[in-house]
């Protein structure tokens, strides 16, 4: 049988992906000053995936070439790109940016039960109950600032999100940098022709900002994180590694403070103490040995060079 990735989150790695994400929500919100929703989130998810692509190919990255590989990566890209881009965009466009962000990160929580179902992973009473602290600790940041009618959207972004950090783990034995690339491109495609159905020909304005807008967010808050992002979901425990998630609203709302005209008050002060506080408790409660005997019997895992071990399946896996 195969053992579960029992790596610990690289807490660089983490903070720096968290800051790029709380980033881009404040990026989007400029963004969409100069161009409708669904081009926009399309143009993020091509230019991410073609730059990823180029590297791959001057990195002379093994492509995937095995059926199963394009139909995961295709599940991925219309998950974690395709719908998730889309009703992430549509969200700030309709609600205000920290309670779009609050919303559409509620991974953390979304995760636990699938983590468990899919691949053994068990959360400790301590770690669920520091989920549920930081949780509150996001809404006590967000929901003072107001919502609206994106908040159903921003959700459906966070279920889509976390539907793809679950397939992300089987992406052991497919090159990183090529799955996340091809799964961005794939889901950009798909976007645009979405975008052309509803929004029609493209009107999009080319300022300074839009263009310094969509290269921070394909390039940065896309390409480098998701590459990052992928490459600890195949060597860290699904629980442990969406708890530092809860940093991405804080980032954005503190990103908001800095770089717009919102004020901080006294709710943001106490959220962002009760999610830290969360974070560090469910950090130091999940030792990430910890393995548990997963209902459906073993999936593909990682090896620790990154390569793909096969566990033989239970027969109730079989049925």
């Amino acid at each position: 049988m195969s053992a579960l990735p029992v790596g610990r989150p690289d807490p660089g790695r983490m903070l720096w992906i968290t800051a790029a994400w709380g980033a881009c929500f404040v990026a989007i919100r400029w963004g969409l000053r100069d161009a409708p929703v669904l081009w926009f989130a399309a143009l993020r998810a091509l230019v991410a995936g073609v730059a990823l692509i180029v590297v791959a190919r001057v990195q002379h990255r093994p492509q995937p070439s095995d059926w199963r590989a394009w139909r995961l990566i295709t599940l991925l890209a219309i998950t974690n790109a395709s719908i998730a881009f889309a009703a992430m965009f549509a969200g700030v466009d309709g609600l205000a940016t920290g309670a779009a962000a609050v919303l559409a990160n509620a991974q953390p929580l979304l995760i636990l039960l699938p983590a468990w179902w899919l691949y053994g992973e068990r959360v400790s009473a301590q770690s669920g109950a520091a989920l549920f602290v930081g949780f509150v600790g996001l809404l006590v940041v967000t929901v003072p600032g107001g919502g609206g009618s994106g908040a159903s959207l921003s959700i459906l972004a966070a279920v889509a999100i976390t539907a793809g950090t679950l397939l992300s783990r089987r992406l052991a034995g497919i090159d990183v940098v090529q799955a996340t690339g091809w799964h961005l491109l794939i889901g950009g495609v798909v976007l645009a022709a979405a975008a052309g159905a509803v929004e029609g020909v493209p009107r999009i304005d080319w300022t300074v900002r839009f263009v310094a807008s969509l290269a921070f967010l394909a390039l940065v808050g896309t390409a480098l994180a998701y590459w990052a992002w992928f490459t600890e979901t195949l060597r860290c425990p699904l629980g442990s590694l969406a708890a530092w998630t809860f940093l991405t609203p804080v980032f954005g709302v503190g990103f908001g403070v800095l770089l717009t005209n919102e004020s901080p008050d006294p709710w943001v002060a106490t959220g962002v103490v009760l999610v830290l506080a969360s974070l560090w408790v469910s950090v130091q409660g999940t030792p990430g040995h910890r393995r548990a005997e997963s209902p459906i019997g073993d999936l593909e895992q990682s090896g620790g060079d990154g390569s793909a071990e096969r566990a033989p399946r239970s027969p109730r896996a079989r049925r």
